[in-house]
């Protein structure tokens, strides 16, 4: 028994070691009120992009869901209502799976908020299937769809500025690739759709995120706009809900144990948003609410360029 028990109290401190060394994440820690203030998270119905709306709301801010599901958008507002004491949280339809709706969201927006202050490009996608313009989910959703919106309400956020952009990527981000000619022969940074290639797309995806940072950075030096981007950590959120049911079953065991939760997963993109004194690091890539340096293909400022054009191009916006 006594063999037992030290086996026992060994494996708990082995757990409490790696998770607080390793998993846990940092906390955002500024104190900033948004009293007056207008945010859009996108995919803020559930998971990182709820628990990010809850905070901004319990700041004070308008928070804007937008989202694709109206019910599960709806549910998510009155809850964050609810839990904040703030009336100002409402849902707006946007589903970046469709260009078309960003433009619809874009104009609506536009047409009934009178204000933009922070815009936190946060909904993402792992899975099969094709957006309603015929690219790959990942690369149209997490990429495409962002780019357009962004463009789309940039002349807004320059009006209210100082106002941020923050663009929510992650690690994986090293393993991606960007395949211009590809891209141009199939919509799609993969060549297939089997398990390992939607790994992939997602990776290729994440690179996209971080380029279009950068190169958005570029393009408004000068202004009261700055722009971020960040890796949440691991977070045990409904975001592979598209991959297949055993693999979702075998990764539920380590995600419960070691995987933060949504709240400690939306750490950094809060600190990207209200955290004083970084605009001058805008373009940027954080982790754990610390400036972290990105790989080589995330500092490819050619490669940055040629990936807003093609997706000016592939958007019709111009």
């Amino acid at each position: 028994m006594s063999v037992l028990l030290v086996l026992v109290a060994g494996a708990v401190s082995f757990y409490v070691i790696v998770y607080y060394s390793v998993f846990r994440g940092a906390k955002c820690l500024s104190s900033v009120k948004l009293q007056g203030k207008t945010a859009i998270v996108t995919g803020s119905n559930t998971g990182i992009g709820k628990a990010t709306a809850l905070d901004l709301a319990k700041r004070g801010a308008r928070v804007i869901l937008a989202c694709r599901s109206k019910e599960r958008a709806e549910a998510a507002a009155f809850d964050i209502r609810r839990e904040s004491g703030n009336s100002q949280v409402v849902f707006m339809q946007l589903d970046l799976a469709s260009l078309k709706s960003v433009r619809s969201f874009a104009k609506t927006f536009l047409k009934t908020e009178p204000r933009l202050d922070i815009l936190i490009n946060n909904a993402g996608v792992m899975g099969p299937g094709r957006t309603e313009e015929g690219f790959s989910m990942a690369f149209g959703v997490n990429h495409l769809g962002h780019f357009l919106l962004t463009n789309l309400l940039l002349e807004r956020l320059q009006q209210c500025g100082p106002s941020r952009v923050v663009t929510v990527t992650g690690l994986l981000y090293r393993f991606g690739n960007i395949d211009f000619p590809l891209l141009a022969s199939k919509k799609d940074l993969v060549p297939g759709q089997f398990t390992w290639h939607k790994f992939q797309a997602y990776c290729h995806s994440k690179l996209c995120n971080v380029l279009f940072t950068r190169e958005l950075a570029n393009r408004l030096q000068g202004t009261k706009v700055t722009c971020y981007t960040l890796h949440p950590g691991v977070i045990y959120t409904d975001l592979c809900r598209n991959l297949s049911l055993w693999l979702q079953l075998l990764m539920m065991p380590f995600a419960k144990l070691f995987f933060l939760d949504p709240e400690g997963g939306a750490q950094t993109t809060l600190h990207c948003a209200l955290q004083e004194g970084i605009e001058p690091l805008s373009g940027r890539y954080y982790s754990n609410c610390v400036l972290q340096q990105v790989g080589a293909k995330g500092r490819d400022d050619a490669l940055a360029k040629k990936l807003w054009e093609v997706s000016e191009r592939l958007t019709n916006f111009s």
